[in-house]
């Protein structure tokens, strides 16, 4: 049944009373617990992130807050369920960047990775890196780039699958430097670690947290991270923009998201509560150990990345003619 439309608007007392209502369930909650969806198994860096936020929430909000593992479809599995949900303030989402790089590759999935959730703040950044094995010859990304464009089509790059942000990254980076560099997608990023450091494949992407173990170990070679400026937590590296390429800025991100028409109230109530935690130092030192930097900021900033990511990614994947199969 269609109540109203634009030429019999809602009366001055029904919107008043809407008003007062959304008000009210602000005022009221929290009530119960809290259910914060992961759309990644455990221990990966979404759930890191959702873990230790739900312990320091559950501490100012005197609810529990739970963290509910739902993974599968490169994340898509969990995206949905949260875009289904109640915007009512107890299910929230904490979204990856592969939120945006899912959508910019498959079109059609049953949710809009815009227009199907409530932004609330963005959480953390990740650092990706650029990778060789300990035994390549290349120091440098000159010398990587140099290296390709001698033997065109013959050297090999690894991602944990097609449609990764690792495989959208490379092929950015391979447009920009003008390289025919040839991909190998794994089913995870397990099979594609094991031949870069047995020197099967010659290059890949990674995040900084998942590459500094195999660093210390003297396995793999770091020639670049992808930010703008160095990061505090390498400051020795130098960025990929530093080495000529400053047009791949691409890192991974984590944000708090709800389902789509939350009320302002509870969004700007989560706003304060997640901002406040963040600033805390204990906070920011145990998102450092996982190389994350703690972000902050408003909503609009949020909805903002999402948005800015979903139309970078889709050039890249137009652009490359990149698909899923």
């Amino acid at each position: 049944m269609r109540w109203f439309t634009s030429e019999s608007p809602l009366p001055a007392a029904a919107v008043m009373l809407l008003a007062f209502s959304s008000l009210a369930v602000a005022q009221s909650w929290p009530t119960r617990p809290i259910t914060i969806i992961v759309s990644q198994a455990v221990s990966t860096a979404p759930d890191f992130v959702a873990r230790t936020l739900s312990v320091h929430l559950a501490e100012s909000l005197k609810v529990p807050v739970v963290v509910d593992n739902r993974g599968g479809a490169s994340g898509n599995i969990g995206a949905e369920y949260v875009s289904k949900a109640a915007p009512d303030g107890y299910t929230l989402f904490v979204a990856p960047s592969s939120l945006s790089t899912n959508a910019a590759v498959n079109r059609n999935l049953r949710f809009d990775a815009v227009k199907s959730f409530t932004p609330i703040v963005p959480l953390a950044e990740g650092l990706q890196s650029l990778v060789v094995s300990i035994n390549s010859p290349v120091k440098s990304v000159k010398e990587l780039v140099a290296l390709v464009k001698a033997q065109p089509g013959k050297l090999f790059y690894a991602t944990p699958g097609n449609g990764t942000i690792h495989h959208l990254i490379m092929e950015q980076f391979k447009l920009e430097a003008g390289m025919d560099l040839v991909h190998v997608p794994y089913k995870g990023l397990t099979g594609g670690v094991t031949d870069l450091i047995g020197g099967r494949v010659n290059v890949m992407f990674i995040t900084v947290a998942a590459a500094v173990p195999f660093v210390k170990r003297g396995q793999m070679r770091m020639l670049a991270v992808i930010k703008p400026k160095r990061s505090p937590l390498l400051p020795d590296m130098p960025t990929l923009a530093e080495q000529g390429y400053p047009n791949v800025l691409a890192g991974s991100w984590y944000g708090m998201l709800a389902p789509a028409g939350m009320p302002r109230e509870i969004v700007s109530r989560l706003n304060t509560e997640f901002n406040t935690i963040l600033a805390e130092k204990e906070v920011k030192t145990s998102f450092a150990v996982q190389s994350l930097e703690a972000t902050g900021g408003t909503p609009a900033q949020m909805g903002g990345i999402l948005q800015t990511e979903l139309d970078r990614w889709r050039k890249i994947v137009d652009a490359a003619k990149i698909t899923t199969d």
